[in-house]
This record gives structure tokens, sequence and C-alpha cells, in this order.
């Protein structure tokens, strides 16, 4: 056949042919128009099923509207933080990636069948402690040769009948260790003020182990302390020292002092006559001379007032002390680890002027005081607001002449306690990190400015 002519066939194609071939859209109309009547239907079944259900919704979500709008209104303002007062749950910190507690005690069933150590296996040198007063001291400070001497070293410092008048020969041999040692540690003259009642006396007398803390001028508030064993309770002291200040701020604020002189576990011991214009100063009597107040007492726990101890005494005792073969146990700096970093930082703060602390520091140079942040194996600077020690010669004059520190100079005892440290280099002496200490206390912060007294006790005053 031709090329032209198969170039002139056509095809034809029918309209039927055309609409058989197209896709139809009615059937996948019929189909949604069928699904929606279903799914009409469903609805119909459910509501007429549920009715009551919803019914009652509007009505419990008003109910809840209306009950949060009274709350709202019966207590308007912020909540009030929580407070740490009570808190037993123990402080923890990671060790190896694994948390543990920073302080472990012993059980409950451990500590009632605990029996005391005699003693600390330590071979200290100091072993004995006689302490200066006016009586043996009467030739060298009261004969009329020296008269106008001591009033010119009276107003020059804060020295008084209370400290006695310590010269820097005398401080200087404070400092020396002998078998026997002879320091100015406070209750110097019978004139010297801190005056305590015969019956607290007696009380104090009794006393073993004591946990004590002091508030002056007002100061802080009472805290209940918590966490002690049953086997503990009778024989452990709860020991506040209080001014009339503190105990009229006290009782406007209902907590009075029973006729057994208690306060919940607290015996309150109410001084007279406190020796110094500055409270804090006052307030390192019963921090530092704890030996002085509890004559026949072996261990003391002491606790600054803006804290709770919330710790088994006798368990503290067996776990900063017995257990490490220590006598003296405290806590290391948080901030800081160099004395005169710690100068500049009280001047920073306003705890001290800036001359007082550069005296000090300055004489700290001329002794030889050197500038590191340990000091014998320990951290060169402590936080002084726990103190677990025995009262026993070693520990006693630690705290005598740390005592004497802090009246010459200022009265910030962390700035004292690393020269005296260096100085004495005694044994037995332990420092425990911050998370124990934050373990022993709930932190409840100073409650209100103390108020100064007005004068101090006059040399001539009796008692």
């Amino acid at each position: 056949m031709p090329s032209s002519t198969i170039r002139s066939i056509s095809i034809t194609v029918s309209d039927d042919d055309a609409a058989s071939a197209a896709p139809t859209r009615r059937p996948r109309a019929v189909r949604r128009k069928a699904a929606a009547r279903s799914l009409g239907q469903r609805a119909v079944r459910l509501v007429a099923r549920w009715w009551p259900v919803l019914l009652l919704l509007p009505a419990v979500a008003l109910l809840l509207f209306e009950a949060s709008r009274l709350r709202g209104a019966s207590s308007p303002g912020p909540a009030p933080p929580v407070s740490s007062l009570g808190r037993l749950d123990p402080t923890t910190h990671l060790v190896h990636g694994v948390r543990e507690p920073c302080l472990k005690l012993l059980s409950p069933k451990s500590l009632a069948n605990f029996v005391f150590p005699e003693g600390t296996r330590l071979d200290s040198v100091v072993n004995g402690i006689t302490y200066k007063s006016d009586e043996n001291d009467y030739d060298t400070y009261h004969s009329e040769a020296n008269s106008t001497y001591l009033l010119q070293h009276a107003e020059a410092t804060r020295f008084n009948l209370f400290t006695g008048f310590q010269t820097l020969a005398e401080r200087e041999d404070s400092f020396k260790l002998n078998e026997t040692v002879s320091v100015h540690c406070g209750f110097y003259s019978d004139n010297g003020g801190f005056k305590i009642s015969e019956e607290d006396r007696r009380y104090m007398r009794a006393c073993k182990i004591v946990v004590s803390t002091c508030a002056f001028g007002g100061g802080d508030d009472l805290y209940q302390p918590i966490g002690m064993t049953n086997s503990s309770i009778g024989r452990v002291c709860y020991v506040a020292f209080w001014d009339e200040v503190t105990r009229s701020t006290q009782e406007a604020e209902g907590k009075v002092i029973g006729d057994d002189g208690m306060i919940g576990r607290w015996r309150i011991i109410v001084v007279r006559s406190l020796p110094f214009v500055d409270q804090r100063l006052n307030g390192k009597i019963p921090k530092m001379l704890t030996h002085r107040l509890f004559p026949e007492a072996r261990y003391s726990i002491w606790v600054d007032s803006k804290y709770q101890f919330r710790r088994d005494p006798i368990g503290v005792l067996e776990a900063l002390l017995w257990r490490t073969n220590s006598t003296f146990a405290i806590s290391e700096h948080g901030a800081r680890s160099n004395i005169y970093d710690e100068g500049k930082a009280i001047v920073q703060k306003h705890k001290a002027t800036p001359e007082e602390v550069e005296v000090q520091l300055t004489q700290y140079r001329q002794d030889g005081m050197p500038d590191t942040k340990r000091l014998h194996g320990l951290k060169a600077l402590a936080e002084a607001s726990v103190i677990v020690r025995e009262l026993t010669p070693a520990p006693n004059h630690f705290m005598c002449a740390w005592f004497n520190e802090v009246v010459r100079f200022t009265s910030r005892d962390q700035l004292s306690f690393p020269y005296v440290l260096w100085r004495l280099n005694m044994h037995g002496m332990s420092m425990f990190p911050v998370c124990t200490r934050r373990d022993l206390v709930n932190s409840l912060g100073h409650t209100r400015k103390v108020k100064p007294l007005t004068q101090t006790i006059p040399e001539s005053s009796t008692s």
C-alpha cells in the first residue's frame, strides 16, 4: 500500500467509548455523603447516651472557678518562703558519683549502748593550765607604780577587769608550750562583770556534756534542738545565755522562762553586768570560755544563735572527735582560705573598720604569719559558728589565746583563728567540710539587730 494512503487513515472514537474510558466522580461523592450521614448518626447516639454528663461538666467548671477565686481572696500576696526550721533530712554530697550523707552518725541503738572513751590517745604538750586573776597578779597590777600604765592600757584596748590587762610580753608568753601554762582567760576579777546566779552556777557545775548558745541585746530567737536520741536526753545540758534585754524581747513574743529555768529543752542563764559595750565581744565569752563556765564538763558543742541544732550531741561527739581521735573540731570556711583575703572581706562588708583590721594584720605580719592557704595540714581559715571540743588543758589553752586575740584586736574571731592555729599547732585539731556543718544545723539567719550596751562595767563596781 502506498505511503500516502497510510498517512490518510484516521481512527474514530465514539462518545460511548470516551465515557467508559474517563473516571467517574459520582460514586465517590455518594460515598462521602454516606460517611457524613453515618458520623452524624453516631454523634446523635453518643449525645443521647451521655447527655447527663455533658450537663454536669459546666457546673463542675463553675464550682472550680469559684473555689479558686475564694482561695485567692482569703490569702492575698505570694506564699511565704519555706523555712528550714525543724528539718531533719540529711545533707548529702557526691562521692565518686554516688550521693552520700555529709555526716555519718551511729544508729540510735549503737548510741544507746555507746561507752564514752576516757579521752583521746594524743600526747599533748600542755597537760595543765592556770588562769591569771587579780589575786595572783595583785602586786603586778595594783601597785601604785603601775596604776597610770594600767589606765592608759585599758583606754587603748578593750582589756578590763573581766579580761585582765595582758601586755605584749604576756601575749608572747601565752603562746609558749609548756607542761603547765598560765594565761589570761577572762573572769580576772570578781568586779569584772558577767554575773550568774548561784542557782544557775549549781546547774552548770552538774553538766558533763553541754550544747550552748547565746543571744545578747535582744538578738536572735531561741530555736529548740531536734534530732537527739532518747539515750542522750538525760546526759546532755542545753544552755542558752541571755541578758535582760533578750529576756524582755523573748517574753514579748511569748517565750517565758519557766519556774524551773527552762524554755523547752534549753536552760536559760540570764547574765548580769556584761563587761563589754560591743555585744559581739560579750558573745565570745560563752562561745570561747565554755571551760570557765562549766568547770566539771568534759565536752561541749557551741552553736551560733542563728542556727537550730538538729543532730544527736553524743553522735556528733563520736563522729567528729572520738572517731577521728581529735580534741577540737571546727568547720572549714566555705568562701576563702587566706587570712589576708579574710581581712579584705571584713572591711568590704563593714564588719570592722579598715584601721582595726590593718592594726591586727600588721601585727601578724611582724610576727611572721605566713600568707598561705593551709597551716599544719589544715585549711587556714575556719567558719566558727559550730565548735565541737574537749574541755581539757590543750583545747582550753587554745581558746584562752583565741579569746585574748579577739579582745586585743577586732571581734571577728575568724580573723584571729588562723594566727592562733599557726602559733600553737595544737595536736588533735581537725576541720570538717562545709557540708558537714550544714548537716549539723538548720540555718535560720539573724532575726533582729542587736541593741548595744550604753556603758561597760566600771572597774569599781561590785557584785
